[in-house]
């Protein structure tokens, strides 16, 4: 092979190795070629989360409301409340997690852990409707469900604070605590500053009867009597214009006033809602009169 040929073959050796060098890319420039596209795809689908994040949440929280309805309220709390605590920022974080606490309240009957829900969602979403609601369900629960009536008082007091439209309702409520307590004192002022705060309040018959049953209860009778009369005299076609004619025929008999106790109990026989009860109260009492009259 002569030089020039020999010449011609390296050009066209040097050609093809910078052909394949060019061809071929290093090592590392691969890595960073295949991570930059790595994270572009990345990007795009957290950029695509993102823009159907809130659609994606609804489907869960739609998804727990549809598990509550089929009866799998167990399913539905653990997901609405985990929906909550993964993502406090949804706009419907503070409605999923009212409706566990619901579910942990009402059908499961899992009481701590529904006052918990209950109390996180009073703090953590405290100017929200669903925050309200929870504070309502955090009395009644203490209250009806766990038997607390200290911490009852102050969770109702804590919403009469809050000027609601029914603050009537909820002092009643804070002064039947006090009765369910035996404190009959306290809860008689507790009803006498509803009908001085709330006069015209649809529960003034009912509260007046209760303040009577209250002294009633302490063994007052003149206090009881003037009570229970104040009922009929003031409201004479409320209900308790009648239970408070019973109550204080019950207590003239404890005072021996037999005849006056008969007197208002056979005024009774239309009105009174229980005219069993009420025939056995005036046969006993016509007994006991009659036992009297004959010295026995």
């Amino acid at each position: 092979m002569t030089t020039r040929q020999q010449i011609e073959k390296l050009k066209k050796q040097i050609l093809l190795e910078e052909l394949r060098r060019r061809g071929k890319r290093p090592r590392h420039q691969r890595l960073l070629l295949g991570g930059a596209i790595l994270l572009m795809v990345l990007l795009a689908g957290f950029f695509w989360y993102r823009v159907n994040l809130d659609g994606i949440l609804e489907k869960r929280f739609q998804k727990g409301l549809a598990l509550r309805d089929a009866g799998e309220t167990a399913e539905a709390a653990v997901l609405l409340r985990d929906l909550q605590a993964e993502h406090p920022g949804f706009n419907r974080a503070a409605e999923a997690l009212l409706q566990a606490a619901k579910l942990l309240n009402f059908s499961l009957n899992r009481l701590p852990e529904a006052l918990l829900a209950y109390l996180s969602l009073e703090r953590d979403y405290a100017a929200t409707p669903q925050a309200a609601e929870a504070r309502r369900q955090v009395a009644e629960l203490y209250k009806y469900r766990l038997d607390d009536q200290p911490r009852a008082i102050i969770a109702y007091q804590r919403l009469i604070d809050e000027a609601v439209d029914d603050a009537d309702r909820l002092q009643y409520e804070v002064a039947d605590c006090y009765f369910r307590q035996n404190n009959f004192e306290q809860a008689r002022i507790e009803f006498e500053n509803l009908l001085h705060n709330y006069p015209v309040s649809i529960l003034a018959p009912e509260v007046q009867f209760r303040i009577a049953v209250t002294y009633a209860l302490e063994g007052e009778a003149e206090q009881a009597m003037a009570a229970y009369r104040e009922v009929p005299s003031r409201w004479p076609q409320s209900p308790y214009a009648v239970e408070a004619q019973f109550g204080l025929a019950t207590v003239l008999e404890e005072r021996e006033r037999l005849r006056d106790a008969l007197t208002i109990l056979e005024g009774l026989q239309v009105s009174y809602p229980n005219q069993e009860a009420l025939a056995q109260r005036i046969a006993h009492l016509q007994g006991r009169i009659g036992k009297k009259h004959t010295g026995r």
